[in-house]
């Protein structure tokens, strides 16, 4: 059942510290487990809502920008470190060489041109609260050469194959701020044939 405004739990940041309102926990009413066949008792249920505070720190601009059609990364330009100019996507903070702070860069451009199918599994079953269609074909992404790691996300459109080009999507139109709000498509796609919600 939907919770009602008083039943929600909302965050703000005031003066740089947390400002928490509303409920966090709700506690509902144990249910008992009876064994059908017997008649007995065998438990009860402790059903629980919680909401959990998620920081993102320095990663913010990351979850932010998927909502406004950006796919941002990081990048090392320490000047003494052996791996200088390495891209990371997924965003790194630090770089794990020289664990100098990186810089926040724009690669958009660079996936929808370079984006391809590094290998994929697909799942028929998913665990609790799974918003995604069955079956759910992940796919890890590789980048050009300057990307020195494997995005792993989810394909939407399209059959995965090895090395296919893929090209990414973004929920603009409400998105969540989370890992959902970017998604794939094979190249070629149409507008049209994107989930709702979802641009180039």
């Amino acid at each position: 059942m939907p919770k009602t405004e008083d039943e929600k739990g909302f965050v703000d940041i005031v003066n740089g510290r947390y400002k928490v309102r509303g409920k966090f926990h709700i506690i509902e009413k144990n249910q008992p487990i009876f064994n059908k066949d017997t008649g007995k008792l065998a438990g009860v249920t402790n059903p629980r809502d919680m909401t959990y505070i998620h920081s993102y720190g320095g990663e913010g601009i990351f979850f932010e920008s998927l909502g406004k059609g950006k796919l941002m990364a990081t990048r090392c330009d320490n000047d003494r470190c052996e791996t200088k100019g390495s891209i990371y996507e997924p965003f790194r903070i630090y770089c794990p060489d020289c664990l100098r702070k990186n810089t926040v860069v724009d690669i958009t451009e660079k996936a929808q041109k370079t984006a391809k199918i590094h290998s994929f599994i697909i799942t028929h079953r998913s665990g609790a609260f799974n918003t995604l269609p069955k079956p759910i074909k992940f796919i890890n992404i590789e980048f050009d050469e300057e990307v020195v790691t494997i995005l792993m996300s989810v394909l939407v459109v399209g059959e995965p194959e090895i090395g296919k080009k893929v090209v990414p999507i973004f929920r603009t139109k409400n998105p969540t701020y989370t890992i959902m709000d970017l998604m794939f498509v094979v190249e070629g796609t149409k507008e049209s044939e994107l989930p709702e919600g979802f641009t180039f």
